[in-house]
Order: C-alpha cells, then sequence, then structure tokens
C-alpha cells in the first residue's frame, strides 16, 4: 500500500496531508504523477482530495483556489487537471475563456471538469473545448477515481447518466430527419439548412453548384409544402413540425 500526498498550492507555506491509497488499476506511480485539484472553495478542495486518495487515487494532489493561481504555482508537471465546478455553470463567460486558454496553452494535459450540472448541452460544450472528461458529483468516488485515472492515460470519460441522455438525443435526432424525409426530397433539406441559417439565394446556388432560378423553385415548393408565405415562415414551420 502506498501514500499519496496532497498539498495546498496556493499558501507560501504548503500545508501537507498524507492519506494511504489503494493500488488503481493502471498502476500509475504515485511518486511521478501529479494531480492538480482547482477549487475556490477551500474546504471542498481538502475533502475531496482525501477523498479520492482514500478511495484508491494513487497520485501526488496539489490543491489550487483558481486556474489563475494554478498558472502561477504550475511548473507544467501535473499529469491532469481536475477542476471542480460544483453548483456553478460550466458556461459563465469568463470560466469558459480560462479553461479554453488553459487546454489551449497545454495541449497534452488531460482536464477533467467535476460539476452538480449533468445538462447534456453543457457536458457537450465542455468536450468541444477539449476536455477529457465531465464528471458528475452523483457518482460515487471510486468511478471517480476511475474516471481521473483514465483520463491521465489518455482516454476520455463521460457518465453514463449523460451517455444515455446522449442516446436519447440521438434517437429524437433520428426521427427529426425521417420525418424531414418523408416531406421533402434531398435538395430541398439543404436549401431548408441553408435557409435556417439566414443565407440568401445567391450564397445558396452557390454553395449547392445550382443555378439561382433552381433555388428559387426549391424555395416555392418548400413553401407550397409547408403553406408558408415567406422565408420567414418556412424558417418557423420547420423548427415546429421537428419540435413536434
Amino acid at each position: 500500500m502506498s501514500a499519496g500526498n496532497a498539498t495546498i498550492g496556493q499558501s507560501s507555506r504548503p500545508q501537507a496531508f498524507n492519506v494511504f491509497s489503494e493500488i488503481d488499476s493502471l498502476g500509475l506511480e504515485a511518486s511521478s504523477c501529479r494531480l492538480a485539484i482547482i477549487d475556490d472553495r477551500a474546504l471542498d478542495r481538502e475533502c475531496l482530495a482525501q477523498s479520492l486518495i482514500a478511495n484508491g487515487l494513487r497520485m501526488n494532489v496539489e490543491l489550487f483556489s483558481s486556474i489563475i493561481r494554478w498558472r502561477k504555482a504550475s511548473s507544467n508537471g501535473h499529469a491532469g487537471v481536475l477542476i471542480n465546478i460544483g453548483r456553478n455553470s460550466f458556461t459563465e463567460t469568463s470560466f469558459l475563456a480560462d479553461v479554453r486558454q488553459l487546454v489551449a496553452d497545454h495541449p497534452g494535459l488531460p482536464v477533467v471538469i467535476l460539476g452538480e450540472n449533468r445538462n447534456l448541452q453543457q457536458v457537450m460544450q465542455a468536450f468541444e473545448l477539449g476536455v477529457h472528461g465531465y464528471i458528475s458529483s452523483s457518482i460515487g468516488l471510486s468511478v471517480c477515481v476511475g474516471a481521473i485515472s483514465l483520463a491521465v492515460a489518455g482516454g476520455v470519460f463521460i457518465s453514463a447518466e449523460n451517455l444515455d441522455d446522449l442516446r436519447q438525443m440521438l434517437v429524437v435526432a433520428e426521427t427529426r430527419e425521417r420525418r424531414r424525409a418523408k416531406i421533402f426530397t434531398e435538395r430541398e433539406m439543404n436549401v431548408i439548412d441553408a435557409l435556417t441559417k439566414g443565407k440568401p439565394n445567391k450564397i445558396i446556388a452557390y454553395e449547392l453548384n445550382l443555378r439561382e432560378s433552381t433555388v428559387k423553385v426549391h424555395v416555392r415548393n418548400i413553401m407550397k409544402k409547408l403553406q408558408a408565405r415567406n422565408r420567414t415562415e418556412i424558417i418557423f414551420k420547420i423548427s415546429s413540425m421537428l419540435d413536434g
């Protein structure tokens, strides 16, 4: 049994505490792997560090109150970064900018988000920024340890509950596409997609390699099928039809 080490990263005289940890399934060496935990709540980040180590995390842990403090203190020797946002929203503008910059500056560094909000849109936005994992705080500590270890080893983690949401979203998307295919031709669907993006006929014709007059014919056919009087009504009725 080997010891993990947790250190308060933002203090001028770091206070450390040691907790014995179990050997994890990936066999990571505690002496060479360091995990940075970023959380602006002192008690929460210290409790999280101790709990993770006690439940099998074989890494040295260093604690920071913000991404900015991590940047100032970091020697770029961390094997991964765990950012605990608690109940806060991942989509907060300044936080998004900080995470985006962190990932851009350290492209090989696994970044994992831990939060209470498991909204799929928020989770997908996190992955779009390049994080290696989004952990819901509703999961157990042992799963959390496994998710961190997976990310550090180069993998990607998403909670099972989010996978269920993703599957449901894909089913809904497939149903909508089938519904559209029954009403419109493939070319008409291409035109509709362009219309919903606000593109004029001239641009649509160029992108689809069509004559502008042909695009106008497609638009008229779409209006007839939807009983729409103009382009604005096309967009409105398409949205209503697919959401229904």
